[in-house]
């Protein structure tokens, strides 16, 4: 993985009191924060920050664009997911990034047709099989598109995930719409019933560096 690139996950076992411990927030996110509802979603909130300072960064160093996207204002690049008990960030100094964490459940056999052609998979007869695979192509996609989340962008139609083997960790992605076409190298990993993966945008917006990446897992 490129050195620039960071990935960092949280389990959240502590409470929200001794998250709250040391973290000073802006007026917009003290907002956002005291505005949760969910006692999980506060924690997972103040985390992400405590995940923030390994990193260097406080509160007031992150912002969001209009449509929501975190970006950190030195220029370098940042993505936050939460999924449960779990928080990660990933922060990259030269590339866009994005990162999504997804529970392995049941449902995602019923909505699976939404997001990537199922009959792709129709040689997985094992349900487990079958439903820690979609969750590594729903984050990827996922991932993808909190890297670039241009309006009327169709998980479906305009984003592809390479096949891949559970036990490879690494596939690529494409994003195509509008005549353009985006390539990123994805890495996945699962833990406690949970799949993280994340993306790393490719330098050069060209096929040849998605042939490369593609020749390297195939290995």
């Amino acid at each position: 993985m490129d050195p620039g690139v960071r990935v960092h996950i949280w389990k959240i076992t502590e409470t929200e009191e001794a998250l709250a411990k040391g973290i000073s927030l802006t007026p917009h996110c003290r907002e956002r924060y005291e505005g949760m509802k969910s006692e999980l979603h506060r924690r997972g909130f103040l985390s992400i920050r405590h995940l923030m300072a390994l990193e260097g960064y406080a509160d007031h160093d992150l912002h969001y664009d209009e449509l929501g996207k975190p970006h950190l204002r030195d220029g370098s690049f940042i993505s936050i997911t939460h999924s449960y008990h779990f928080t990660g960030i990933i922060v990259s100094d030269n590339v866009p990034v994005g990162i999504d964490i997804e529970k392995q459940r049941d449902k995602i056999l019923k909505i699976a047709h939404k997001f990537t052609p199922v009959s792709e998979y129709h040689e997985i007869q094992d349900p487990v099989l079958l439903k820690r695979k979609l969750t590594v192509v729903w984050c990827g996609k996922e991932s993808l598109y909190k890297i670039d989340s241009t309006v009327g962008l169709s998980f479906l139609k305009n984003i592809d995930i390479r096949d891949f083997g559970l036990d490879q960790l690494r596939t690529t992605g494409l994003i195509h719409l509008n005549g353009d076409s985006f390539f990123f190298d994805i890495h996945f990993l699962e833990f406690e019933g949970f799949t993280c993966a994340y993306a790393l945008h490719l330098r050069s917006d060209t096929s040849e560096d998605y042939l490369i990446l593609n020749a390297i897992n195939d290995l």
